[in-house]
């Protein structure tokens, strides 16, 4: 397979270098072909700006949606996004890689995200209409490939767990498998979570590299988390409004938008 590490970590001595060298040596063993972009060391460009798109008249109001539309239709998009953009057309899996941060996503690969997910590429694709809401959400430009997450924390596990303080670490994610993975396309594998990542010693380095060799060694075969496809006949169309009789009683939030394990798939859209 053709794999894609997308690294966001300033410290290539930090447990996360650590972890991305581990994972590259398992998948060369293995035998896939291999690209990485290490955001940091690459000096990325993480805002969205003017220079984004060259051939905007500067003198006007800059409406981002519009601007990158016109840019990826006309095939003037910096030198920088067109190469992403081309890495994330060839690979077969996407590995995005970084430390939990507040949250979330250090800034400099949310920036990744920003310019690299052109309207036209990543959104914005498809038929429009009382009958369809594009392809997005389980097909799009990216349908077909696999994402995963290998993310490092700081903290406990059980406080991430679903009675933890911090929250369930499948709700601090959401935003990114669901929105930023699985809406353009991927079919998105459960993440790979380093917890008390500030306090890992030699010995359960060694466990957790074993783990992530494990799950390298998996890519093909894990099942992906089963999130609801739009089109799928899950959501009322165009409200996007799930429907009634679907969800587990009770239940509501981010767990909504994934089927249940007795739940058929439906087979057409509701309209």
């Amino acid at each position: 397979m053709n794999v894609l590490l997308v690294f966001a970590h300033p410290e290539a001595r930090s447990l996360n270098g650590s972890l991305r060298d581990v994972a590259v040596q398992e998948l060369g063993a293995r035998g896939h072909a291999v690209r990485m972009t290490d955001l940091y060391a690459e000096g990325w460009k993480p805002v969205v700006d003017h220079d984004d798109f060259p051939a905007q008249d500067r003198s006007k109001r800059l409406k981002i949606a519009a601007a990158s539309g016109e840019t990826f239709a006309a095939s003037a998009l910096t030198v920088d996004v067109k190469a992403e953009q081309d890495k994330l057309l060839w690979t077969d899996v996407l590995i995005l890689q970084f430390p939990l941060w507040w949250f979330t996503m250090p800034a400099i690969l949310k920036g990744w995200i920003d310019r690299v997910y052109s309207h036209g590429f990543a959104y914005g694709v498809g038929e429009h209409s009382d009958r369809r809401w594009g392809d997005r959400y389980g097909e799009g430009t990216l349908a077909g490939k696999r994402a995963m997450l290998v993310v490092t924390a700081g903290g406990w596990e059980e406080h991430y767990g679903p009675r933890g303080i911090n929250g369930p670490i499948e709700d601090l994610l959401f935003p990114i498998q669901h929105g930023v993975l699985f809406y353009p396309g991927f079919d998105v594998l459960p993440p790979f979570v380093v917890y008390r990542a500030d306090r890992l010693d030699d010995v359960g380095f060694s466990a957790v590299a074993e783990q992530l060799r494990d799950r390298i060694r998996s890519l093909a075969t894990t099942s992906p988390i089963p999130f609801r496809r739009q089109n799928g006949g899950d959501y009322l169309i165009p409200t996007m409004q799930l429907r009634a009789d679907l969800g587990a009683p009770g239940k509501d939030g981010f767990a909504l938008h994934r089927r249940e394990d007795d739940e058929p798939i439906s087979e057409k859209p509701y309209l």
